[in-house]
């Protein structure tokens, strides 16, 4: 039997974390069911946080659960906190069982392969993300609102691009990951050219010598009323298939580490590696931070 609205258990969890208090804060309710689209996205609007998720029965046998992802604004076909997050939230909840280490989760994107690896107590989920794609075309329509997103900024090798891996996101390599900690960002030029290209937002990224990462990455979605997102497992996919493409991905055997968030106080980590098949995967820890009863109306008591 599902639960009522007011026993319904709410978890809120930081991904790509190693600690409570670091990563990217995700709002997850565990039993989705009786939500519409409506008041779904009411109560994402309600929490605030870049991304609340929903989990529900798969609608496939080849699925072991499902999940809709929305940010304050929209519904989004896939991202990769959220992805992360879902599946230490069903394991946790004890609502699926790895079979060999991997989960299937399905979502608007589609059915994404979920990798589950335990050192210790630690565990590390790794969801592969929808294979990442330039939009033709894009940089040359919004060059303008592009130049001026990331005016003043030392650039790096690869050119500005438009990507999608479900939401779509532009991706500006800089000049080295100094320059990407340093950046002070133009939110209202930024928000001008997301609005314009229906992307989800900006993301810069840079090389580092440090010991324990390999890229700096940052990641700005002002139309989402997200002026800067803390760890973006969706915008790190679309870094990796970029470099993949061109040849240039850093570290060894395909697989890096970013750093991402340390500006906002989050210092998030995330995992990055291209497999055989040049598909990308994003890992990292979770943490459960708050475990705790959701009482929600029904969409027509409650409007964003």
């Amino acid at each position: 039997m599902p639960s009522s609205p007011a026993s319904r258990r709410y978890l809120q969890l930081d991904v790509f974390a190693d600690r409570p208090g670091a990563g990217n804060p995700l709002g997850v309710v565990l039993d989705g069911h009786g939500f519409d689209a409506a008041s779904m996205q009411a109560f994402a609007a309600w929490t605030n946080l870049s991304e609340t998720i929903f989990v529900l029965p798969p609608t496939t046998a080849d699925a072991d659960y499902r999940v809709r992802i929305f940010t304050p604004r929209q519904e989004l076909p896939f991202a990769g906190h959220p992805s992360v997050g879902a599946a230490w939230a069903v394991l946790d909840a004890a609502l699926a069982q790895p079979r060999d280490g991997r989960l299937v989760q399905e979502c608007a994107a589609g059915l994404l392969p979920v990798q589950v690896d335990t050192d210790g107590e630690a565990r590390r989920i790794h969801v592969r993300a929808p294979r990442a794609h330039p939009v033709d075309g894009a940089a040359q329509a919004r060059a303008a609102l592009l130049e001026a997103a990331v005016a003043g900024l030392a650039r790096g090798r690869q050119a500005p691009a438009l990507w999608n891996n479900g939401p779509s996101w532009w991706v500006v390599e800089l000049a080295d990951g100094d320059v990407v900690r340093a950046m002070q960002p133009d939110v209202p030029a930024i928000a001008a050219l997301t609005c314009a290209s229906d992307a989800v937002g900006l993301a810069v990224y840079g090389r580092s010598d440090a010991p324990d990462h390999q890229l700096v990455v940052r990641a700005y979605c002002p139309a989402d009323n997200i002026p800067e997102d803390p760890v973006t497992g969706s915008v790190n996919a679309c870094i990796a298939a970029q470099l993949a493409a061109a040849g240039a991905l850093p570290g060894a055997g395909g697989r890096y580490v970013a750093s991402q968030g340390r500006e906002l106080g989050r210092d998030g980590i995330v995992h990055v590696r291209i497999d055989a098949d040049g598909e990308a995967w994003i890992g990292g820890q979770v943490q459960c931070v708050i475990d705790g009863a959701l009482a929600w109306g029904a969409a027509s008591q409650v409007r964003a």
